[in-house]
């Protein structure tokens, strides 16, 4: 990756997720009083020197515990201890070093990781209370005081954790395209990898969960550059026993976060499968841009209408992502993996495509005089105007009169109406509604 990786771990309630948001400068992760919140990591970009790291936000780490959820929180905060260059340990000025404190201390000393002891809630400018000094106890060399909900002494903890990372340019892989292969096992992830690499870097295998990390690997040529992250196979929940295999879908997951396009292969013998939808459907969620790939399409027998009638049934299957398009491969043959490249540039574009607020308003008059925004007793919605907030997703904001007017039927026919002038053909399109003077 061209960000390098900073998790922020520690016990429960001690401030990370508030830390967190103070330093990429948004509400990204819920904040509450109640330990247990923040269950899954959480990926933000925070800009220091000029230069962008990636913070990932983890759940508390309890030590001991035959809770599913606080376990299934420490699985979480263990892999972003694993992937990360920097791990900032953020503990408690007004709780004070506790049995806890230490146990995590010694997990991460065990890490080989390097450590940026950070102690939190020190609210108060001034002289240095004697309890901060404790912390030295710890054995993470020098704390740094911080207070997370003030911003004070971030600088300084920033300042410390790039004093751990190499040299670096941000920017250094920006116009490179990250592309996440996802899909069941054994749909052809690795195949395609390795095809469009022209090397083998993925071991092959007929054996379902033959790749178990998730793989980086850099392609140069004549479409662009791109990073293909070739992933474990997702399985359904009730499949998943192995500790490892844990691991590899929780990476798997990870992949998608960190990809700007997802391509999700279909095993073009076996058809769709409930799976599928569900692979999808993490892609959706994440707002990345997606193209279906249906493989093996060498090993199909074909009449002159089986791909229409095969791109039909997709389209119905895939309904809740109709608007990804619909290529059909062969990883084994290198049937279409050119026309592959072209629809990854494109999507990549469609997903990080900006419409000027002045053209959507003049869409948004055309399409309300052409269908009117609904009624209820007498009130009429407004839409007021509408102006996108960002990109990937491309995410609009709909000032209006009634939220409540604003149903979701009538937000489909504005988003249709937005595709069928602008396009965004791959990607998902998100709105937020508010009401005139909200936030004032």
């Amino acid at each position: 990756m061209s960000k390098p990786i900073v998790a922020i771990v520690g016990r429960p309630n001690v401030g990370k997720s508030t830390l967190f948001n103070k330093l990429i400068g948004q509400r990204l992760s819920i904040v509450n009083d109640e330990p247990g919140v923040t269950r899954d990591r959480i990926y933000g970009d925070c800009e220091w020197r000029g230069k962008t790291i990636m913070l990932v936000d983890t759940g508390g780490i309890e030590t001991k515990t035959d809770d599913i959820i606080l376990s299934h929180i420490r699985q979480q905060a263990d892999l972003a201890i694993d992937s990360a260059e920097v791990i900032v340990f953020v503990t408690d000025m007004k709780g004070g070093v506790v049995a806890t404190d230490k146990e995590v201390a010694a997990i991460l000393q065990k890490s080989g990781k390097p450590v940026v002891l950070c102690v939190n809630k020190c609210d108060s400018l001034g002289d240095t209370p004697p309890e901060f000094y404790e912390f030295y106890n710890l054995g993470l060399g020098d704390p740094i005081a911080v207070s997370s909900v003030h911003g004070h002494g971030t600088g300084d903890l920033l300042d410390a954790v790039f004093e751990h990372l190499p040299d670096f340019e941000s920017d250094e892989e920006s116009d490179r395209i990250k592309v996440a292969i996802i899909g069941k096992p054994n749909v052809g992830k690795s195949s395609l990898t390795n095809a469009v690499s022209g090397e083998v870097r993925s071991i092959v295998s007929n054996i379902a969960g033959t790749t178990r990390d998730a793989i980086d690997t850099a392609v140069d040529n004549k479409y662009g550059k791109y990073t293909f992250i070739d992933t474990a196979g997702l399985r359904r929940k009730s499949k998943v026993t192995d500790n490892i295999e844990r691991f590899s879908v929780l990476r798997a997951q990870m992949a998608v976060d960190r990809a700007d396009v997802c391509v999700i292969m279909i095993d073009a013998i076996e058809g769709f499968t409930e799976q599928d939808s569900k692979v999808a459907g993490l892609a959706l969620e994440a707002g990345k841009g997606c193209i279906i790939a249906v493989n093996k399409w060498d090993a199909v027998e074909k009449t002159g209408e089986t791909m229409d009638k095969y791109r039909k049934k997709l389209m119905n299957d895939f309904s809740f992502m109709s608007y990804a398009p619909i290529i059909f491969i062969s990883a084994k043959t290198g049937q279409r993996i050119d026309r592959l490249f072209e629809l990854i540039n494109y999507v990549n574009e469609q997903n990080n495509m900006r419409i000027s607020t002045g053209k959507l308003n003049d869409l948004l008059a055309d399409a309300t005089a052409r269908v009117q925004p609904p009624t209820d007793k007498g009130k009429r919605l407004r839409v007021y105007y509408i102006t996108q907030a960002s990109t990937r997703p491309p995410t609009f904001v709909c000032f209006c009169n009634r939220m409540d007017l604003f149903h979701y039927s009538y937000q489909r026919y504005i988003e249709n109406q937005i595709r069928s002038v602008f396009g965004l053909e791959g990607t998902p399109v998100r709105f937020v509604i508010r009401e005139r003077g909200e936030g004032k």
